[in-house]
């Protein structure tokens, strides 16, 4: 094993000792918050009041805090010395995906070696001038895009000559950061691909449309010269309007729970990243989510053939219900960008919209029908 595979193992070894003693931890701090406003409202001449408010307590609370916080320093220091620990494999990975997803910004607060940096991969095809970047969604990673088989990045490379280009980023930060940070990236990709680039096309899937929408934004705001060269936009089940938060909640909580030591997180409802709450309002901006602000309107890059596919696990399109229930997270009208108030409306033209039925959420990173309108699309050529 190279030296840096190594080095990364025992870093997303340390990043797991470190996330089970903060779950604890934080839950220690919730219980001492409880007694003492347990133990304010008693009144300030209660005897034992007096008594915990005057050290007792909190020295006992500090003595809790700094054991486990002892444990994990000293499990740290053993896995920094004791060489190198095996990779932690493809399960694990998916894992990391998820708590990045919901709490990945609890990670980059803490220096967790676990938060997930930005990435692009690329696949071993020979470049051409037809780059295609793929964005994943919330909890999810760059090899999600495969499913049962089928990758709609790889078959487009086969069919159309395409470049894929997969990103991986910690989905529990902002939209925004991660807009900002894929902006970035983009111009970089330009700038040192080997060809000249003939087109240039975003594919996102849920919250990847966002954060696609972002980088189009801050890209516009610094002039990047890859805005000017994307000539396709495909969104795939992405709440542009934002998604119910139970169903978010619902959704993420099931995921959480098939890891138990995550479970005093979701006690304390901290299982909602930054990038969840920004997903339940479709948070574009840093300015969306500061207390108090009404998120604004962002229109979609101008110039750019934008294509947005949603669906319902309804068998059929018609009916509130398949409306409203959508692909079982998204509702179909914030997947195609419809909103009542015109400002906030995408103005997606209708040669531009598909609506899959009998599908969920995930099954649009698979399902033969949805490649197929992709595919469509794309072959269209340049605008």
């Amino acid at each position: 094993m190279a030296k840096t595979q190594a080095e990364a193992a025992n870093a997303q070894w340390r990043g797991w000792t470190a996330l089970l003693v903060d779950g604890p931890v934080g839950a220690t701090d919730a219980v001492e918050q409880m007694h003492m406003a347990v133990l304010g409202a008693m009144g300030p001449f209660s005897p034992v009041a007096k008594l915990a408010t005057g050290g007792v307590a909190k020295a006992v609370y500090r003595g809790v805090r700094g054991g486990m916080r002892g444990v994990g320093a000293l499990a740290d220091m053993t896995l920094r010395v004791a060489g190198h620990p095996s990779p932690l494999g493809e399960g694990a990975e998916k894992a990391r995906a998820i708590v990045n997803g919901v709490l990945g910004d609890h990670l980059v607060a803490t220096a967790n070696p676990l938060a997930l940096p930005m990435t692009l991969r690329r696949t071993d095809n020979p470049p051409t001038g037809r780059l295609l970047v793929l964005v994943h969604g919330l909890c999810m990673s760059d090899r999600g895009w495969t499913r049962r088989g089928h990758d709609h990045g790889e078959r487009l490379a086969r069919e159309q000559g395409w470049s894929p280009h997969y990103l991986s980023y910690n989905s529990g930060e902002h939209i925004s950061t991660n807009g900002r940070a894929l902006a970035t990236m983009l111009e970089d990709l330009l700038a040192t691909w080997p060809l000249p680039v003939e087109r240039l096309a975003i594919v996102g899937h849920s919250m990847g449309g966002l954060v696609a929408r972002s980088a189009c934004h801050y890209g516009e705001l610094a002039g990047n010269s890859w805005v000017k060269r994307l000539d396709s936009l495909v969104f795939l089940g992405t709440p542009h309007n934002g998604a119910p938060l139970e169903r978010i909640g619902h959704w993420t909580d099931g995921v959480v729970g098939r890891f138990s030591f995550l479970a005093p997180f979701v006690r304390l409802g901290r299982a909602r990243s930054a990038g969840i709450v920004d997903l339940r309002y479709g948070h574009l901006r840093d300015e969306d989510h500061l207390a108090g602000a009404d998120r604004q309107p962002v229109p979609l890059p101008p110039g750019v053939n934008c294509f947005a596919i949603a669906a319902t696990t309804a068998e059929k399109v018609g009916g509130l219900k398949a409306r409203l229930i959508g692909d079982g997270l998204v509702p179909i009208d914030s997947a195609l960008g419809r909103h009542p108030d015109p400002r906030y409306d995408l103005g997606i033209p209708p040669a531009n919209i598909w609506v899959g039925t009998g599908m969920g959420h995930f099954d649009l990173l698979d399902r033969r029908a949805v490649y197929e309108r992709i595919a469509e699309w794309l072959s269209k050529g340049a605008r």
